[in-house]
């Protein structure tokens, strides 16, 4: 693997600050706790929660999951911050259709894209 370029890096350290952001809004604005305790819920020291919300640092899989059972926010919102309502609301329709109706369905589009690419 080649070594990253500065921008590469500046996007990188703007999307941790970003994550830190949304964890430290999490701990404080829908659990209501303190450093300390989401730390101790989460298995890290209260230290390296501080760096991980100033986007010094990562969370790893333990504890990024640990978090997620806690807050009910999807791993995907905690890391990347796209949207909980859509994959909630996606989960509920898709509660109402067998696994072989959705896997139908998903070949039937993956079909559709191909004919709409040759349209």
């Amino acid at each position: 693997m080649g070594r990253k370029n500065s921008s590469e890096i500046n996007i990188e350290k703007i999307e941790q600050e970003k994550q830190g952001l949304r964890i430290k809004n999490i701990r404080e604005n829908e659990l209501k706790m303190n450093k300390t305790q989401l730390a101790k819920e989460i298995g890290i020291s209260s230290q390296f929660l501080g760096l991980v919300e100033e986007g010094k640092g990562n969370l790893v899989y333990s504890s990024l999951k640990r978090l997620r059972n806690i807050s009910g926010h999807s791993a995907d919102y905690i890391l990347f911050g796209l949207d909980d309502n859509s994959i909630n609301k996606t989960k509920e329709l898709l509660n109402n259709y067998s696994e072989l109706e959705i896997t139908e369905t998903i070949d039937f589009l993956k079909h559709l894209i191909i004919l709409m690419r040759n349209i």
